[in-house]
């Protein structure tokens, strides 16, 4: 009898582990990440008043290609005024692969900032694009094209828009961001990141610029360290922000950004 009940139980762990075996796996994937970084640089612009930043955010994706995403992250009250001095993301999109290694994504993305408003405007400076990118391999590129004023600029918020203010010239939707990347594989869990990136926005070309990085990530058990050198372009005249106590400073200027990152 006892043989029997031995046998009995053999035969019921394996068919336990041959069931979990064949069972076939989630359509869904939920991921979360945290970053704590010296500095939050929005396409080579500091957003933080070249101050620290702690960023997070969750990802849902299907198997089918379709995805949601929110991203959040601290910015400065002296650039985003009258809220919260709080940028969250919301997008969505879908990711298919036409041919082996190539990627395509086509997706929505809105930033929305609390309770912000340029000046006394009352203009939020939340704004919205669509996005259409490709990967293959190593290179990968995108390109955002502005459904709303770039960030709430028009002809209401034009003088109060920029450090130095700017003409009336019509709204800005309609201005686009070209991201182009390269990241290779350096060493074990070490990756060489590499970025150029050129922001139009339409009718106040004064405001346009291209922004560069050149980064380094190491992948680690606890988390993943990065060190870039972020540049740009950008005209100081206008790409500058003072804060109550006179304090001025150029938000494009090349700086070193320092980062931990975790992905969960």
């Amino acid at each position: 009898m006892k043989k029997l009940m031995l046998a009995a139980a053999v035969l019921a762990t394996f068919a336990t582990s041959a069931s979990a075996a064949d069972a076939p796996a989630s359509p869904h994937t939920f991921t979360g990440n945290m970053t704590v970084a010296t500095d939050y640089r929005f396409r080579g612009i500091s957003q933080t008043f070249k101050q620290p930043t702690l960023q997070g955010g969750f990802d849902y994706s299907h198997s089918s290609g379709f995805y949601l995403g929110n991203w959040n992250s601290n910015v400065s009250g002296v650039q985003y005024m009258n809220g919260a001095s709080l940028e969250m993301d919301f997008y969505g999109g879908y990711k298919f692969e036409p041919v082996k290694d190539l990627t395509l994504d086509v997706g929505a993305l809105y930033y929305y900032y609390p309770g912000s408003s340029i000046g006394t405007t009352g203009t939020k400076y939340n704004n919205g694009e669509l996005y259409f990118g490709a990967s293959y391999k190593w290179f990968s590129g995108k390109y955002s094209y502005g459904v709303t004023d770039f960030f709430g600029l028009n002809d209401t918020t034009a003088a109060a828009y920029a450090f130095t203010a700017l003409p009336t010239r019509g709204g800005s939707k309609g201005s686009g961001y070209l991201d182009l990347n390269a990241n290779f594989e350096i060493a074990e869990k070490t990756t060489l990141n590499l970025h150029i990136g050129r922001q139009t926005v339409k009718n106040y070309g004064e405001l346009s610029y291209t922004d560069y990085k050149i980064g380094v990530s190491k992948e680690f058990s606890f988390a993943t360290l990065g060190a870039a050198i972020v540049a740009t372009n950008a005209n100081k005249n206008y790409w500058k922000a003072v804060n109550g106590a006179g304090d001025t400073k150029e938000l494009g200027t090349t700086t070193l950004v320092l980062s931990v990152s975790k992905t969960f």
